[in-house]
């Protein structure tokens, strides 16, 4: 056995078990001492094992980091514990204690394939622990490691000769170099509206979320269920949509978050106070805590808050039945439909024909004419009258 054993603390500690264990660890070195008692125990453990073992073991572990019992690696190290196991153990010259295979250092370190050098344990029930000498698994990490072991490191190429314009300084640019994207001060200068924004996903399908636009207006009254909070409010499901309901729509004041108002799975009324057509989302709010300038409709308004004439129909009382509907009025006739009236001659003559008959046939010894006018007669009849009296 050799002088040393370098301990995987972490992965020791771990066997069997979901979390790690400083007891667990404790005993296991605590058998390999009695069955090595001149080999000198190097405890490992990686810069997490103090914040998943037990709360109660705490104090106890930063006391043994204290004390040099057990030796965490240096922050910031690459390869983390595993790294650091190995590079002692190559060292020291030393024997690993661990259930790890470390893949990913086979061809760093190849004498972890010797005979000795790899050791394994685990505690059996009635017994106590086991410890049995280990071969490491070989696995794709594996064969890529000595792979890239295999491979030679590539040496920078220089060359014998420089030419003296080489090593002249560069001359000084008459103009800048054309550059195809806006450079980084002009992005920064520029103001936040104009600054490109992230696409950002939409909340709702198309179809839904036109239709939902089409049905419910500003003000609108809908039933929602509490879906899911948000850092700055709560999502709500309407029907196939979703509303979002910021904490400043929930009370007054806004609360500190949405789970004192609201619980996953509530139903409550919310009103409708915007959209968002970009995200297309739908912004709800309490209807005691609407925002100001938005009138709550009554359910059934449409988009000019109007009910439709079917509504107003269907509210309308009926007639009684003592009362006699009102006969309706005749339609005048439009202006259009009025005929322009004739000339003042023509409907004078026309006026007369209508109206003077006819005289009656003359005797064959008398023939009197046709047609007279009412000032003819007059004047015949005067004449005559005259004339007997002569």
């Amino acid at each position: 056995m050799a002088a040393h054993v370098v301990i995987d603390g972490s992965n020791i500690a771990t066997e069997g078990r979901a979390r790690p264990s400083l007891r667990q660890l404790k005993d296991a070195v605590a058998a390999l001492s009695e069955e090595q008692p001149n080999a000198s125990m190097i405890i490992v453990a990686d810069a997490t094992f103090g914040h998943r073992i037990e709360t109660s073991e705490v104090a106890e572990f930063d006391r043994m980091v204290e004390t040099g019992q057990i030796v965490t690696p240096p922050a910031g190290a690459i390869g983390r514990g595993d790294a650091f196991v190995l590079t002692i153990a190559n060292k020291a010259k030393a024997v690993v204690l661990s259930n790890d295979s470390f893949q990913e250092f086979h061809g760093t370190y190849p004498w972890l394939f010797d005979e000795g050098r790899l050791i394994g344990g685990k505690p059996v029930p009635h017994v106590g622990w086991v410890f049995v000498l280990r071969s490491p698994v070989r696995g794709p990490l594996s064969r890529r490691s000595q792979r890239d072991a295999k491979k030679p490191e590539k040496k920078p190429t220089t060359t014998s000769r420089t030419s003296k314009a080489a090593s002249e300084p560069l001359p000084a640019p008459k103009t800048p170099p054309p550059t195809k994207k806006p450079a980084k001060a002009a992005l920064a200068a520029a103001p936040a509206s104009e600054a490109p924004r992230p696409k950002q996903m939409p909340i709702n399908a198309l179809a839904a979320f036109l239709e939902f636009v089409a049905s419910n207006p500003i003000g609108a009254v809908v039933e929602g269920e509490v879906e899911n909070f948000s850092s700055h409010g709560v999502y709500v499901t309407i029907g196939p949509v979703r509303g979002y309901a910021p904490l400043r729509n929930l009370g007054m004041p806004a609360p500190r978050s949405a789970r004192e108002v609201v619980s996953v799975g509530d139903k409550h009324s919310f009103v409708v106070v915007g959209f968002n057509p970009e995200r297309r989302g739908i912004d709800v709010a309490f209807p005691a805590f609407v925002p100001a300038g938005i009138k709550v409709l009554e359910p059934g308004a449409t988009r000019k808050g109007r009910r439709t004439r079917a509504t107003k129909q269907a509210a309308a009382p009926p007639l009684p039945l003592t009362e006699e509907p009102k006969p309706a009025k005749p339609a005048r006739a439009t202006k259009a439909a009025k005929v322009e009236p004739a000339p003042a001659k023509a409907r004078t003559r026309a006026t007369k024909k209508q109206v003077t008959p006819l005289p009656a046939p003359a005797p064959s010894s008398a023939v009197a004419p046709a047609k007279r006018t009412r000032k003819k007669a007059a004047a015949a009849a005067g004449g005559g009258a005259g004339g007997a009296v002569a």
